[in-house]
């Protein structure tokens, strides 16, 4: 079956999603239109250049993941370290992330959004100069941005970008400038994008949720001021995609539940990469035991 693919942010433990796309892979469904966020934006760039869910395996488990945090060169000074990150705002370039997907894309015969087929790829990147969300490659243009000439592999940094972790990217236009960020910041996970008038669609559309409490269906606790910046983002991250979850289309979301492990862990162990893909598997597997459409 020919399905589409919305992938969410969820930082290292996109690992997760791998093994998710293995297993709809073993069952049949091939996807045809891919949407993601942060690390889901990974995965669709992958699966749109034409990757498996068993060839980014093997893609991940041959990379070190550590050498993907490109930090600045600068004296061991703790003073120095917080004026960079103060200047940068973040602590590392991420140009290696960029080059990394660049590369993987490239084999492919993929560089800029016009080497694809029209609207097979979608990413959410959040302009904070603005205040408001992008689709790339669709808003591009309204930037002063070929579409056909903006390379895949940037978008994909560009969504990736988690505040304070790596800077920010830069898009100068006309006589202004806009500064990008995580797409999850605004849309962590971006089902809307595939929802049309009257509610049908061409081919079945499939969410993979680094989350296990259905969307927003967990209240807050929040006893101090900690628990409320912790509040306050989490409502920011997700307020617009709850929104948009409704019984019709959660039934049609793969929720993986990811409690307890950080995003921004990038020294795993050989024996967690294993884990986290192996968790995909098995919530992939029970989800296609229930699924019907």
């Amino acid at each position: 079956m020919i399905i589409d693919g919305v992938f969410s942010g969820g930082g290292i433990k996109g690992f997760a999603l791998v093994g998710a796309v293995q297993v709809m892979e073993e069952h049949g469904f091939f996807f045809k239109q891919c949407a993601g966020t942060s690390a889901g934006s990974i995965i669709a760039a992958l699966l749109t250049a034409g990757y498996s869910g068993a060839d980014m395996e093997e893609i991940l488990n041959e990379t070190n993941i550590k050498e993907l945090l490109d930090s600045r060169r600068i004296l061991p000074i703790p003073f120095v370290k917080w004026l960079m990150l103060y200047r940068k705002m973040g602590l590392f370039k991420g140009d290696a992330l960029e080059k990394w997907i660049a590369t993987k894309l490239a084999k492919r015969g993929i560089v800029t959004f016009g080497d694809i087929p029209y609207q097979s790829l979608r990413i959410i990147v959040s302009d904070i100069t603005n205040g408001q969300l992008a689709v790339f490659p669709d808003d591009l243009d309204k930037y002063g941005m070929n579409p056909l000439e903006f390379p895949v592999a940037k978008a994909v940094r560009m969504s990736c970008s988690i505040p304070y972790f790596f800077e920010p990217v830069k898009l100068k236009w006309r006589q202004s400038s806009s500064l990008f960020v995580d797409g999850g910041i605004l849309s962590n996970f971006p089902m809307w994008l595939f929802e049309t008038e009257g509610g049908k669609k061409i081919r079945p559309v499939i969410g993979m949720n680094l989350r296990g409490d259905g969307l927003g269906n967990k209240e807050n606790e929040i006893d101090d001021a900690v628990d409320m910046f912790a509040a306050l983002f989490k409502t920011m991250r997700d307020a617009h995609d709850s929104r948009y979850i409704s019984k019709r289309v959660a039934k049609n979301i793969l929720f993986i539940p990811m409690t307890g492990m950080s995003a921004t862990d990038f020294h795993l162990t050989e024996a967690n990469k294993e884990m986290l893909v192996g968790r995909g598997r098995m919530y992939a597997e029970t989800f296609l035991k229930n699924w019907t459409y």
